[in-house]
């Protein structure tokens, strides 16, 4: 990303292929991917990587994943037929979509792609498929409602483990057929926190041993997605914006959001409540050190000797999985946004309108908390009598509430028409989560640079189409 920038052929690039422009390159997942299957590997563990897809759209990202022997997490039908069309080997696709309509539990059946089951309904469809496709079903069935620390895991997704044994006496006439293959059990756990994934998996490796009893060895568990990311170098900066922004809101100084957004949080009887709605911008650990502490963890066992989440998967047999979106894509990219002008609003302050729309970089989280940077359009401009400018962005949707960014920036060297503004690192779920073309405004176009061969970038194979 700091190569790119720093090159003189940033502007042209957007006046090519448009504003907004999301730039990426592969290599860091590349390097991401090695690193989580090192960890593994100390650990003497089966591992098998899904990359999510749902964390960017990029046709790109299959092809790389199958080049380093990875499998693939699909959420939705398109999904599932633009991974089968790019030669993914069926036996490693999981679908984990939170809504499974028909033609898609048809795809995965006829195709044989494992499909995580979430409840009763989708069992019986899948069911009703596979009867009339002559061909066995692979299913994993999702789990959740964990206890931990004397509190109750709730999750919209999946079984509830206190009710498994029911649900499991109802599917014994499902999974007795010859068309439902139980192939693994799954959960999806919101956050990232290792505590509660190694409560997760100590009250599910019982139900692996009752099934394994009753004669249903499982291939599989699988932990979902998660894995953290560290998006600062500096604790200070995180810790320093969220005293600032909890001054703000108490009122003990100037306001350093739109009208004093609490981004989550709210001001009331000279305290503040409520937690940030924003991924935590710094965290430790983080990627495969967070997934070697994970392994490494101690699981309680009453009744046999201490072992780790790592051995007690290995000794069992079984096969770990997990489906990370966020983590292999930290560092494979950043959106450019072009600024289209900037005027002063009665209230003070500057309005920067980016050709953009707030969709564009946004996740269901308030916030992006990174700073964005300025790339001036001509590097040697003269800058002797700027003055510096501080507001807001703001995007092209018609609405008041069009703000890319409710954080208040100040510009010390001004900022013009024609300038760029970079949001980094947001190849993981910022660019293409929200995306939306309301207005008919087109969608961003994405691009690859090789850091290796040609510099030149690349349109991703979903433009072209």
């Amino acid at each position: 990303m700091a190569d790119v920038l720093s090159g003189a052929s940033i502007h042209r690039w957007v006046d090519q292929f448009e504003s907004p422009l999301n730039v990426l390159c592969e290599a860091p997942l590349e390097a991401n991917v090695r690193a989580l299957a090192a960890v593994a590997t100390d650990h003497d563990l089966d591992l098998q990587i899904h990359f999510a897809r749902k964390a960017n759209k990029c046709l790109r990202w299959i092809d790389v994943a199958k080049r380093l022997g990875i499998a693939i997490d699909v959420a939705s039908d398109v999904e599932l037929c633009q991974t089968l069309e790019r030669n993914i080997d069926p036996a490693k696709i999981i679908c984990t979509a939170a809504v499974k309509p028909m033609p898609l539990l048809h795809r995965c059946v006829s195709n044989g792609v494992t499909i995580v089951v979430d409840n009763a309904d989708e069992l019986t469809a899948i069911q009703s498929v596979a009867s009339c496709s002559a061909r066995p079903a692979k299913i994993a069935l999702r789990i959740s409602g964990f206890q931990h620390r004397g509190q109750k895991l709730n999750s919209r997704f999946g079984v509830d483990i206190d009710e498994f044994n029911d649900v499991a006496a109802s599917f014994s006439g499902l999974l007795a057929t010859p068309w439902i293959t139980l192939v693994g059990l799954h959960f999806h756990l919101d956050g990232s926190s290792i505590d509660q994934r190694v409560s997760a998996i100590q009250q599910i490796l019982p139900l692996v041993d009752a099934l394994d009893q009753h004669g249903r060895p499982l291939e599989f568990i699988d932990i979902g997605g998660g894995i953290p990311v560290r998006y600062l170098q500096c604790e200070d900066q995180w810790t320093q914006f969220q005293d600032e922004h909890e001054r703000s809101l108490l009122g003990h100084r100037d306001a350093i959001t739109f009208d004093r957004h609490g981004l989550g949080r709210i001001a009331g009887d000279g305290k503040v409540f409520g937690e940030l709605n924003s991924y935590p911008m710094y965290q430790v650990p983080v990627s495969a050190g967070w997934f070697s502490q994970l392994l490494h963890h101690k699981l309680d066992q009453s009744d046999a000797a201490e072992c780790s989440v790592a051995s007690a998967i290995r000794d069992r047999g079984l096969q770990l999985r997990c489906e990370p979106g966020r983590s292999l894509l930290d560092g494979c990219g950043m959106t450019i946004a072009r600024v289209e002008y900037c005027k002063k609003h009665s209230g003070g302050y500057a309005l920067i309108g980016l050709s953009m729309n707030r969709t564009q970089c946004r996740t269901t989280d308030d916030e992006f908390l990174i700073d964005p940077i300025l790339v001036s359009r001509a590097s040697d401009r003269d800058t002797s009598d700027a003055m510096a400018t501080d507001g807001f962005l703001v995007g092209a949707y018609c609405t008041e509430s069009e703000f890319i960014s409710r954080r208040r920036f100040r510009f010390p060297r001004g900022v013009k028409r024609g300038d760029l503004i970079v949001f980094p690192n947001t190849a993981g779920y910022q660019m293409h989560f929200m995306e939306s073309r309301s207005h008919q405004f087109p969608l961003a176009k994405n691009v690859f640079v090789d850091e290796h061969d040609s510099p030149y970038p690349q349109l991703d194979p979903i433009d072209r189409c």
